[in-house]
C-alpha cells in the first residue's frame, strides 16, 4: 500500500518580499511533488502577479480549503479575495496584513489536522517580544543547533529576565526537542554565560539552573563566555547551544551556518518551521532568490514530523513491566521477576 503524502502548508509571507518567488522556485522541481503535497495559503491574483514579473512557468491549482488538495500539484489556498497593492521591495501595511491573514487562516487549518506540518515564508519579525510565551526558538543547521533563553527584548531587559526557572524551563525544552525532533540520544548541551567575564548573574542564576538540570539527568554544561566558546571552536562538542539573548545565538549561527539555516519553535503540538532569513525587500523581484533555504524548511518540517512518530510511537503501546525494583538495605537494588498469573 502506497504512503500517504506528508501535507506541507507554506504561507506566502510578506507579499511584497521574496516569498512567492522562493515558493515557485522550490516547487520548480517535479521531485518536490514526490516528497510532499504542498498548500500554499495565499492570494491568486498576487501569486500570478510575481510569476508573472520573475517569468515563472510554475503552474498552481487554486483551491478553496485545505481538504480540496490534490497529490502531484501546487495547491494554492485562496485565503482572501480583497485587492492587494504589490509593491516589490518595500514593506507596507497591506503586505504584512496580507501575510497575517493567510498564517492565521493557516493555524485554524492545522488545528483541525487539515495538513500535517507548517512552513512559513518569511516576514518582517515583531519587535513586540510575546512574554507568554512557553515555547523554545531553535536555529538549526547541519550539526550546529541554539536556541534562545529570551528573544526580541531590549539588551537592558535581558538580565532581568534571565532567571533559573526560566534557563531549567528553555533548557529542558531543548532537551526534549533534541531528543524528539532530532532524535539524539542523550544530548549534551552548552550554556552560554550572559556577561563576558563571570559575574554575579553566572554565579548566583545560571551555575544553579545548571546543576538543578545535572539533577534532572539532563547534561548540561557551563556556563561559557561565548567569546571563549566560539573562538575555540567549542561547539562541535555538543548538541545544543542555549544562548541568552538574540546577538549572542543569531551572530555565531549566520556565521557559522551560510547556507539553508532553519528556525523553529518547539514546545509546540505542531512542526513549524521557517527559513533564517527575512523577506529581502532589497532583492525582491530581481529573480536573485534562492529558493534552496525554503526547500531545507520543508525538509526539515518532514523530517522532524518522521522523528517525531518514531519517538511516539513505542510510547503508545509500552511493553508491560516483566521486572519490578526492590530496594533494601538502603542502596541495595534487586531485581525480582513477578510471577506469573494463575490460569
Amino acid at each position: 500500500m502506497e504512503e500517504k503524502k506528508i501535507r506541507v502548508a507554506i504561507t506566502h509571507g510578506d507579499t511584497n518580499g521574496i516569498g512567492y518567488e522562493i515558493i515557485l522556485k522550490a516547487f520548480e522541481d517535479p521531485m518536490m511533488f514526490e516528497l510532499c503535497t504542498p498548500i500554499i495559503y495565499g492570494n491568486p491574483k498576487v501569486a500570478t502577479y510575481h510569476r508573472n514579473v520573475m517569468k515563472l512557468d510554475t503552474p498552481f491549482s487554486i483551491i478553496g480549503k485545505a481538504e480540496d488538495a490534490r497529490d502531484g500539484r501546487l495547491n494554492l489556498l485562496a485565503v482572501f479575495d480583497e485587492e492587494v497593492k504589490v509593491e516589490l521591495g518595500t514593506p507596507t501595511a497591506d503586505s504584512a496584513e496580507a501575510a497575517r491573514k493567510a498564517l492565521q487562516r493557516a493555524k485554524e487549518d492545522l488545528k483541525q489536522n487539515l495538513y500535517d506540518v507548517l512552513v512559513q515564508a518569511p516576514v518582517v519579525s515583531s519587535n513586540t517580544p510575546d512574554r507568554e510565551d512557553r515555547s523554545l526558538l531553535v536555529m538549526f543547521a547541519d550539526d550546529i543547533r541554539i536556541a534562545l533563553v529570551t528573544s526580541r527584548l531590549p539588551l537592558k531587559e535581558v538580565a532581568q529576565s534571565i532567571t533559573q526557572e526560566t534557563i531549567v524551563e528553555k533548557a529542558t525544552l531543548f532537551h526534549t526537542s533534541l531528543r524528539r525532533d532530532f532524535r539524539i540520544s542523550n544530548p549534551r548541551i552548552a550554556i552560554l554565560a550572559l556577561n563576558p567575564q563571570p559575574g554575579a548573574e553566572e554565579k548566583d542564576v545560571i551555575a544553579p539552573a545548571i546543576e538543578a538540570l545535572e539533577k534532572e539527568s539532563i547534561q548540561a554544561y557551563g556556563p561559557f563566555t561565548a567569546d571563549d566558546f566560539f573562538g575555540k571552536q567549542k561547539q562541535y562538542g555538543f548538541d545544543g547551544i542555549l544562548a541568552m539573548y538574540d546577538d549572542q545565538g543569531n551572530v555565531p549561527f549566520k556565521t557559522l551556518a551560510t547556507e539553508f539555516g532553519v528556525k523553529m519553535k518547539t514546545g509546540f503540538p505542531f512542526v513549524i518551521t521557517t527559513p533564517d532569513h527575512g523577506p529581502a525587500f532589497d532583492i525582491a523581484g530581481k529573480g536573485e532568490a534562492d529558493p534552496a533555504s525554503l526547500r531545507h524548511a520543508i525538509y526539515a518540517a518532514i523530517d522532524i514530523l518522521r522523528n517525531r512518530k518514531e519517538y511516539d510511537d513505542p510510547k503508545k503501546n509500552p511493553l508491560p513491566k516483566l521486572y519490578h525494583e526492590k530496594r533494601e538495605d538502603g542502596e541495595k537494588v534487586r531485581f525480582i521477576s513477578k510471577k506469573p498469573e494463575q490460569e
